[in-house]
Order: C-alpha cells, then sequence, then structure tokens
C-alpha cells in the first residue's frame, strides 16, 4: 500500500514486503543485514558475488522504508550509496512493463550519473527477472526508438533526452507507479525543474516516489510537497570522524600564471581534477598541459558518451594524471583517490564550488582544493567564503602548503614568490601578484572536512541557481547530440587524452 492507502499496482509475481514503520525521520543507524531490511536472499547472494557484504547507514536507514512501498525522501552526501539505496526497491518492488510503457522511472541529471545506475540497478534487475532502458543525450534517438520498442520494466532516463523521446511518441508514461528522483538538487541547478514536473505529471497519481537529494529545502521542497504523500524522511552526514580532511587553498594568479602553476600542482599532487568554466577553455587547458608533460583528458558537453567513458576510465585506472572538465561534468565524475582538485576558473555559484571540491576527500581520504584567484575575482571569492564559512583572504604561493597538515590562515594580501616565473604573450615576465586593497582581515584556521554546502542556496557570485544554463552552453543533461569519433587538433586522441608513455597508480571507480 501506498502511505496515503492507495494501492501500489503491480504484478502477482512481484512480492510485497512488510507493513509501513511509520518512521518520519532517521539521523541515526544500528548494525542490520540487507535481510534483515527484507532484501530477498536471492538477492543478498547477488550482493555478495558483487563483495557488498553490509549495508552503508544510508541503506539501513532508507530501505525498509522504500520497500515497503512509502514515499521518501533521502539526504546524503555524496560517496554515500544512495545509488545501491534506491536500487534494490526498484529491484524488488517493479512490476512487468510493455513496449514503450515502462513500470519504473529513474530520472537523474547527467549522462554519467545514469551510465552509474544502470550498472549498479542491471545486475539487480536481472536477478529477479526484469530489465531496464537508458536514454541520454550524446547517443543515438534511433537507437533509444528502437529499444523502447521492446518490453521497458525500468527507464534510467536524463530529463532532456525523455522529454524529446515523449514529443516523438517513441514511450508513454502511464503505467509509472515508482518513480525515483536522483540528485534532485543538481536537477534544480541546472534549471530541469519545469521538465521534471511535466514528466511526473505523466505517471500514475498513486505511483511510490522516492527522492535523494544533497539539500531538502528551496526548489526541492516544492517538489516533495508537490508529487510525494507524507513521506519517510532520513537525512545522513557522514560522520566527522570518517570523514577526510580536505584542505582549501586560495592563490592568486592572473590568467597567464595559471596554466604553469596548474601543472606543478599536478606534478607534486598526482591525480587531479582540473575545472574550467567553458568547454572551449576545457580542450585548450587539456592541450598545453599535455605540452608540459602531464597526461590530460577533457570531459564536457560536447563530448560524445563514449569519449566520457573512455576520459573517466583513463583517469580512474592512472593512465591520465589530470581530467580536465567544466561544471556539467561535476557531478558525474565518481572516482576514489583524487589527490586535489583545481578551480582553474572560479565557479559560478558557492553550490558548483561544493560539488566541483567534493571531487577529492572520498571515501575518508583527504584531500586537496586550490582555486585560482585573479583580481578581478576576489570580490567573488570573498564572498564565496563568507557564505561556505571559510576563513577570507588569499594564501602565499607556496609548494610546500600543498602537503602540510595544516594551513596558515589567508590574508588579504598575498606573496607570490614560489609562483614559477613564465613569459606572457606579449614577451613580458610575468608573476608577482598584487595586494588586495579591500585590507578585510581574515581569521581562523580551515575547517577540516571541508565547506558547508549552504542549503540557503545562495550564490557564491551573481548568478541564479534555478534555471541558468551551465557552463558549457548547451542543454545540462547532454540532450544535444554531439559528432564523436573525430581525432581533435594538438596531437589529442578523440576523448582528449594526449599521449604520453607516463603511468599513474590505479584509481577505484565508484560503482555503488
Amino acid at each position: 500500500m501506498h502511505a496515503s492507502g492507495s494501492p501500489i499496482r503491480r504484478d502477482d509475481d512481484v512480492p510485497a514486503y512488510g507493513g509501513l514503520q511509520g518512521i518520519f525521520m532517521t539521523t541515526s543507524t544500528s548494525e542490520r543485514s540487507f535481510a534483515d531490511l527484507g532484501v530477498p536472499s536471492a538477492l543478498v547472494a547477488r550482493l555478495r558475488a558483487l563483495d557488498i557484504q553490509a549495508p552503508f547507514p544510508i541503506q539501513q536507514l532508507t530501505l525498509r522504508d522504500a520497500v515497503d512501498g512509502r514515499d521518501l525522501c533521502g539526504k546524503a552526501p555524496t560517496g554515500s550509496g544512495k545509488t545501491l539505496a534506491f536500487s534494490l526497491p526498484v529491484a524488488m518492488r517493479v512490476g512487468r512493463g510493455a513496449a514503450g510503457r515502462p513500470r519504473a522511472l529513474l530520472l537523474v541529471p547527467t549522462r554519467e550519473l545514469a551510465a552509474q545506475v544502470r550498472d549498479v540497478l542491471a545486475p539487480l534487475l536481472e536477478e529477479m527477472g526484469r530489465n531496464l532502458v537508458t536514454v541520454y543525450g550524446g547517443t543515438s534517438v534511433n537507437r533509444d526508438r528502437q529499444r523502447l520498442g521492446r518490453r521497458v520494466d525500468v527507464l534510467v532516463a536524463t530529463p532532456g533526452r525523455l522529454e524529446d523521446l515523449l514529443q516523438q511518441r517513441a514511450l508513454h508514461l502511464g503505467d509509472v507507479d515508482l518513480v525515483v528522483l536522483d540528485e534532485a538538487d543538481r536537477m534544480a541547478d541546472m534549471g530541469f525543474l519545469p521538465v521534471v514536473r511535466r514528466l511526473l505529471d505523466q505517471t500514475r497519481g498513486d505511483r511510490q516516489t522516492l527522492l535523494f537529494s544533497a539539500t531538502l529545502d528551496g526548489d526541492v521542497d516544492v517538489l516533495i510537497r508537490r508529487y510525494q504523500r507524507n513521506p519517510a524522511r532520513h537525512e545522513f552526514d557522514t560522520p566527522a570522524e570518517r570523514r577526510g580532511d580536505v584542505r582549501h587553498l586560495f592563490w592568486p594568479a592572473e590568467r597567464p600564471e595559471r596554466r604553469s602553476l596548474t601543472a606543478q600542482i599536478v606534478r607534486r599532487t598526482g591525480a587531479t581534477i582540473v575545472f574550467t568554466r567553458t568547454k572551449h577553455g576545457a580542450d585548450r587547458l587539456a592541450k598545453q598541459l599535455a605540452k608540459d608533460g602531464i597526461t590530460t583528458a577533457a570531459i564536457h558537453g560536447n563530448r560524445s558518451q563514449n569519449q566520457r567513458e573512455s576520459a573517466l576510465t583513463r583517469f580512474a585506472d592512472g593512465t591520465v594524471q589530470a581530467l580536465v572538465a567544466t561544471d556539467v561534468a561535476a557531478r558525474g565524475i565518481h572516482v576514489d583517490d583524487v589527490a586535489a582538485v583545481v578551480h582553474y576558473d572560479q565557479p559560478a555559484t558557492d553550490k558548483d564550488y561544493v560539488h566541483r571540491s567534493g571531487r577529492t576527500g572520498r571515501a575518508g581520504a583527504d584531500g586537496l582544493v586550490v582555486s585560482l584567484v585573479g583580481a578581478e575575482e576576489r570580490g567573488d571569492v570573498q564572498k564565496l567564503q563568507r557564505d561556505l564559512e571559510l576563513p577570507v583572504g588569499l594564501h602565499d604561493v607556496e609548494w610546500s602548503l600543498l602537503s602540510a597538515d595544516t594551513l596558515p590562515s589567508p590574508r588579504p594580501g598575498a606573496t607570490t614568490e614560489a609562483r614559477p616565473r613564465q613569459r606572457s604573450r606579449g614577451g613580458q615576465r610575468s608573476g608577482g601578484g598584487q595586494r588586495s586593497g579591500d585590507g578585510q582581515r581574515s581569521g581562523g584556521g580551515h575547517r577540516s572536512g571541508g565547506p558547508r554546502t549552504g542549503e540557503s542556496g545562495r550564490s557564491g557570485a551573481s548568478h541564479a541557481s534555478g534555471s541558468q544554463r551551465t557552463g558549457d552552453g548547451q542543454r545540462a543533461d547532454g540532450s544535444q547530440r554531439t559528432g564523436g569519433g573525430q581525432r581533435t587538433g594538438g596531437g589529442q586522441r578523440a576523448g582528449g587524452d594526449s599521449r604520453s608513455s607516463q603511468g599513474q597508480p590505479r584509481r577505484r571507480a565508484r560503482r555503488r
């Protein structure tokens, strides 16, 4: 039964488990096994075969309510195991669909997340005799139409591509009685909420809706109030003792200096993700770093899905030292053991800063975040620092800070003695930062574990976080078709990977 008392339609051969627990909010867990949480023995065995022995805390909190058919809101940080938390209930509860008429719909903001969900969910559905189809931008629309012409039990989709297919009458959502919204806050940030509402309005009124997000306020709360009925709310935050220590450096750096600084950071720290604001900027920087002897790959909205997956694979296995990415890819990069994140270009909002920076310091590991700040950006950066409760100011450019256990407090004026000097295009030497004239005091050391996510949604710059375009300047889920397979200039492969014989230790791509 749904929490409102309305039945959830399912085939007779799909079992129901238990009754409603009546829990509204939970923030702590006790040790329970998957079997204790209602997962059938066949799925428990499959999980063990996948080397998944025990549920993560967010799974312990949410599984029983989700399995019982109740609407649910789950708040948890990235990397906490949310994908498996909703994949198990979907595998257990979804009914049998028909050609072009799925029974469960899972909406995610990016192609990378869609692929991640597919990889986690597919073996579970196979165990239960169910199937899935995944549709997202950057792939063939005709191929999507062909796959939807056959039986579909579960559909994993990005909003833009799904709406395109609905407009082409390639499928119908009238039979969907189980919906999952993953990374709902990110969909709101990327301007997808109007599309999401149109899609949900086409599903059954008595559906079960599972919503997972890093925040549950603002635009996400609108979805909760409109599309969920008396939802169980579960919140989980990683305990302080299990968090990695993420250090945040803010270095003064004008644009001609950033390339050499970035190359040195990569050489000294190891696996690094470098964020730029534009697709062209990502491609250009990847080529420049390759000339400096850094193995690179670029990932952004103009890359085909195969190119993006190839770049992530090469970065995860250590073939690539630096992954140069735009904001559209920030939430889709799930790789452990990332040593550093570099903000080559400053993010548009404080939320973007948090999402970018969250690629390091995952799974309890330590991490480093370095922001390269130009003179014209200092005002925006100071606002971001205040919004995220980081000490205000800039650090001196000293290489020893990259490996320091603790950081000195930043200050309004920072020296640049350690910065490599290089010639600008006009032949003049660059280097030597200028002192900020704001005269503002900084205070206190850095917080361990990184900044708070600023749930008020205030921006660190003058950008609204609702329907803004992504830094790539295209639909954020990549629903625009791209041309793949070509070789790019500068000696790079089409996936943005530059050839180099240097190898790096293998890193682990997250699959949960």
